[in-house]
């Protein structure tokens, strides 16, 4: 009876924080991440970048998919916390077999064909547990179902038939997979249940946090096993004051004000902002910074490795384009994220935008450290114009929230 009763799953109360197991199976993303960075960074080509985000695709969804589950029931208690151990099992598995994830490598088992099953059985699990949640739940278990249907066939079931295939007719696949999975979550419903608005806020605000720890990483992989200096130190500071202003750009106002919106709304328009700002709109987010990762990467190897490069070298091609642009589709993300959920379109975070890309020649014909500083400039005169120029609004949203 005891047993029994231990292995019962608790529903997740309003109000709850995030669990330490949650906290727990998000170290899988952070390798993740990390993955994904050194697959764009081992050959800057356009093929090679697709598919770093390809993998970065399937890798959210997966995430993404026991964020709902752990809003849904506690992810430490009963078998829920199994399940997460297995799933972070399936996870890692997939995570290793990134870099061989459309290319075999050499010995060993097929590599594509690995990822393609270890992330279908992540899918099953979590499928699983949502249908054990649901219990009693008859609208739940309806949309679970619907949504089961489309979304584990397109996208597991899809991916492995791509790992049997190879070139442009792999990478049509694993498009079709992302593609349909994405499109079929969107559009199969509203029926979803959000147990706490609290809770699934901050997971999504603690996903932004690892991923801009991916970019710290970053920084200090490019210049592993070089000596300190002058150049390594100030492109090291700017490039954690730039990853500290992509912070300052979320959670200053805006992931308080989607929050605020999450919780006063009800029904499907509330689940509608659960699923748009938060599982879409944060994609390219973490994109955004996996790219500046790549960038901030090469610009310190730049800055570095005296031997292959002099501090007079500009960054050019895709580790600039990654650089820029990066930031500025983490910026694009933050417009549509708060947007969706407020109805307000942050025009100063679109002029940047398209500063960015306007500046992007200027800076492939400066040396690299030039570049970072210019990028520095640019985020820093945004966050202090928001800063100085929303200052009563600021400190409202601020603390009426906090109250």
């Amino acid at each position: 009876m005891i047993g029994s009763k231990r292995a019962r799953l608790q529903p997740m109360a309003e109000g709850s924080s995030v669990t330490q197991l949650e906290l727990f199976f998000d170290l899988v993303l952070v390798f993740a991440f990390t993955m994904v960075t050194d697959l764009a960074a081992e050959e800057t080509t356009a093929k090679n970048l697709l598919r770093a985000l390809l993998c970065l695709a399937l890798m959210w969804w997966l995430w993404i998919a026991y964020s709902w589950l752990g809003n849904l029931v506690r992810a430490d208690e009963g078998i829920a916390r199994v399940a997460m151990f297995v799933a972070m099992g399936g996870a890692f598995i997939a995570a290793l077999t990134i870099p061989e994830a459309f290319d075999d490598l050499e010995g060993g088992w097929f590599g594509p064909l690995v990822f393609a099953i270890a992330y279908m059985v992540v899918r099953l699990v979590h499928l699983v547990m949502m249908w054990l949640a649901s219990a009693g739940d008859t609208q739940l278990r309806g949309q679970i179902l619907r949504w089961a249907v489309g979304s584990i066939t397109l996208g597991a079931t899809l991916l492995v038939v791509a790992a049997l295939t190879e070139g442009r007719v792999q990478i049509a696949l694993w498009i079709a997979a992302i593609a349909g999975d994405w499109l079929w979550t969107r559009f199969a419903g509203t029926g979803w249940r959000l147990a706490s608005a609290s809770h699934y806020s901050e997971r999504y605000g603690l996903i932004i946090i690892v991923a801009l720890g991916e970019s710290i990483v970053s920084i200090g992989i490019g210049v592993s096993g070089l000596p300190i200096s002058w150049p390594i130190t100030l492109a090291s500071m700017l490039g954690l004051a730039i990853s500290g202003l992509l912070w300052w750009a979320y959670f200053d106002v805006a992931a308080l004000t989607v929050e605020h919106a999450l919780q006063r709304a009800a029904g499907a328009r509330q689940i509608k902002i659960a699923q748009m700002c938060y599982m879409y709109w944060h994609f390219p987010m973490i994109a955004g910074i996996i790219g500046l990762s790549l960038g901030l990467k090469k610009v310190l190897y730049y800055v570095g490795d005296e031997s292959d490069h002099s501090l007079g070298d500009a960054l050019y091609g895709i580790p600039l384009g990654a650089l820029y642009g990066g930031v500025a589709i983490y910026l694009v993300g933050l417009v549509g994220f708060k947007q969706y959920a407020t109805g307000t379109l942050s025009v100063a975070r679109i002029v940047t935008v398209v500063l960015l890309i306007a500046l992007a020649p200027l800076a492939a014909a400066l040396p690299a450290l030039a570049a970072l500083t210019m990028l520095f400039v640019v985020l820093a005169a945004l966050i202090g114009w928001e800063t100085v120029r929303h200052a009563g609004a600021r400190d409202e949203i601020r603390h009426a929230i906090a109250e």
